[in-house]
């Protein structure tokens, strides 16, 4: 069964670049969409980006372009979030989490009710 580990959080000054990286392991992730979420203390989930790791087309929320960027690897089995010029208010657990495989979508979605599978999230704090 596939499962989702995420890592590359920390502290950052307002300004500053992380880069997340989602690790599936025990299956591949060609065949899923592979999406991006936040969850602000006090918030609701938030959806950021999604991936379709085998065709590398993807999905933005439109709040995000130019800030966030999100990639794949798929001989690595990797995700990856980029996240440039962060801002206090992109203080969150960050979560990555896969879709059932071989969606019949036209393309990924930034829903989290799509996904059933999350990994732990990773914490991303940015603070002067």
């Amino acid at each position: 069964q596939l499962q989702l580990v995420e890592s590359g959080g920390g502290s950052v000054q307002p300004g500053g670049s992380l880069t997340l990286s989602c690790a599936a392991s025990r299956v591949t992730l060609e065949n899923f969409d592979v999406a991006w979420f936040r969850q602000a203390p006090g918030k609701g989930r938030e959806g950021i980006s999604c991936l379709r790791i085998k065709t590398g087309v993807y999905n933005h929320k439109e709040s995000v372009l130019g800030r966030f960027s999100i990639s794949g690897n798929l001989a690595n089995n990797l995700v990856y979030l980029q996240i440039n010029n962060l801002q206090p208010e992109d203080t969150a657990l960050y979560y990555c989490a896969a879709s059932p495989p071989f969606s019949t979508r036209s393309m990924c979605v930034i829903t989290p009710a799509e996904y059933d599978v999350w990994g732990q999230g990773t914490q991303v704090t940015v603070s002067s």
